[in-house]
């Protein structure tokens, strides 16, 4: 299914990976979002949403943080960089497993039909495609990942069932699930639900502050992950956009707004991604390409482009 693409020139790959201050940031924003469950639990709803808005962008630090595990840059030692990708994991929460296998899928089928989202060929259905996008745009489908992922641990073959394999999206998701993917998915499932028992009893949170903050996550979440991503070229590298944002929004992003130049160069740690920027200029502002997403998506006559294989990918600078 995947084909060998050129690599991009050009990488920053041998500078040391930040992995004393990736843990700093790991341990700060684990403490900092279940200090967020805590005082939420005990306010009304007023507080309630205060906290839900910080913890929204928190979760996208987090997020990221667990992003760089996925291409092993976290921390050098691959056990701390699984371990702490573990641990930061249950807070999205997702199976580390899933997330890692799932997202080289995202590298090597960047902007094929697999996650043409933002977009529609003439023979598919418009209702079903403005029904996805706007369940992407609203957060909708961030309840899927939680659930994709407790149903991958419990019963895999139920996601390699005919739905799955005939949606264009998740026809090839899952291919990459062998026994070893799937019990390490089991033990980190089992250890996500100890982590929620225990922090439930001992920090005494409240279901609807829980679902409160995770909802406005959600949101959240699910608009940052494809505002980078529609309406660029059908080209599984150079598929992205590089964002204009203020200072303290890359800060929490993680220099994530920096997406086309980690496509090309995703071996490279997010501290050094604006090294390599030096120079460029960014494609757009990221308010400007957000407001564009809700104008829904777009009639395409383009072609695809072929997934990458694995080995493409991992031999990219």
């Amino acid at each position: 299914m995947m084909q060998d693409k050129a690599q991009p020139s050009g990488s920053a790959q041998g500078q040391p990976l930040p992995g004393k201050l990736n843990l700093v940031l790991a341990a700060t924003v684990s403490a900092g979002a279940l200090l967020l469950l805590l005082t939420a639990s005990r306010l009304p709803l007023p507080g309630q949403l205060l906290c839900g808005l910080v913890f929204a962008q928190l979760l996208l630090t987090n997020h990221q943080l667990i992003h760089e595990a996925t291409h092993d840059l976290l921390h050098a030692d691959p056990r701390v960089n699984d371990g702490v990708g573990v641990a930061l994991s249950w807070l999205f929460p997702v199976s580390f497993t899933l997330m890692k296998v799932t997202h080289v899928v995202h590298h090597c089928c960047n902007r094929s039909d697999h996650e043409m989202f933002d977009c529609y060929y003439p023979e598919d259905s418009r209702v079903i495609k403005w029904i996805q996008w706007y369940g992407l745009l609203t957060g909708a489908w961030w309840w899927l990942v939680p659930l994709g992922s407790l149903l991958l641990a419990i019963h895999p073959a139920w996601l390699r069932s005919p739905p799955f394999r005939r949606a264009r999206t998740t026809q090839a998701l899952f291919d990459d699930f062998g026994p070893k993917e799937i019990a390490r998915v089991r033990r980190e499932t089992v250890l996500g639900l100890v982590f929620w028992i225990l922090a439930f009893r001992l920090l005494e949170l409240d279901w609807g502050a829980l679902f409160l903050l995770y909802a406005l996550f959600g949101f959240n979440w699910a608009t940052r992950q494809y505002v980078t991503h529609a309406f660029t070229p059908r080209d599984v590298v150079n598929g992205a956009w590089n964002l204009r944002v203020g200072r303290l929004h890359g800060l929490t992003l993680l220099n994530g707004q920096w997406d086309r130049l980690h496509h090309q160069h995703p071996h490279v740690s997010w501290k050094h991604l604006p090294t390599l920027a030096k120079g460029m200029e960014y494609d757009r502002g990221y308010w400007t390409q957000y407001l564009r997403l809700w104008k829904g998506p777009r009639p395409c006559r383009e072609k695809g482009p072929d997934c990458l294989s694995r080995r493409g990918y991992e031999v990219m600078e």
